[in-house]
């Protein structure tokens, strides 16, 4: 069985071995897209979600205990219409998003195996750090923010 588990890996954007042999990749979405971009050369970028699972992180069709790493990067985006570009690529939360990022949360913690690693990305865009860490129930050991292109932090919870 493969040790690590990216439950919303969309395009896989951040992995620099985007293939790598000890991952399952898992979105809810599974297809390619094809989105104006001007700063493309051809004015389109295309988007390929490739999940080796399709499942929603709030449902896992894993078995409790299962994983020793698990990566978190949900939709983070509140505002925005249907032909954003953004929500096209990243997903979308609805206006009720707490008990998704709640439920998810505790979705990933039963496949986390005991004294093993949840690395959490969040973009504070939307909805501000504070505000998702409010609904998670557990506490994060550390973190490291970027404002590279947006309010995007990277936390390390532990099980």
């Amino acid at each position: 069985m493969k040790r690590i588990l990216d439950v919303c890996c969309g395009s896989r954007m951040f992995w620099f071995n985007k293939t790598h042999k000890d991952t399952v990749f898992a979105d809810v979405r599974n297809c390619s897209l094809a989105i104006k971009d001007s700063g493309c050369a051809s004015g389109i970028r295309h988007i390929i979600i490739s999940p080796d699972v399709q499942a929603d992180f709030v449902h896992l069709p894993f078995a409790d205990e299962t994983f020793s790493m698990v990566v978190i990067d949900p939709p983070h985006l509140l505002h925005g219409g249907k032909n954003s570009w953004m929500v096209k690529k990243y997903g979308k939360l609805p206006m009720q998003w707490k008990h998704i990022i709640h439920d998810g949360f505790v979705e990933c913690m039963r496949v986390l195996k005991k004294n093993s690693i949840l690395v959490f990305k969040w973009s504070a865009n939307d909805i501000s750090t504070k505000a998702v860490l409010d609904v998670i129930p557990f506490n994060p050991l550390f973190g490291h923010p970027t404002k590279r292109h947006g309010h995007t932090i990277w936390m390390v919870f532990m099980k």
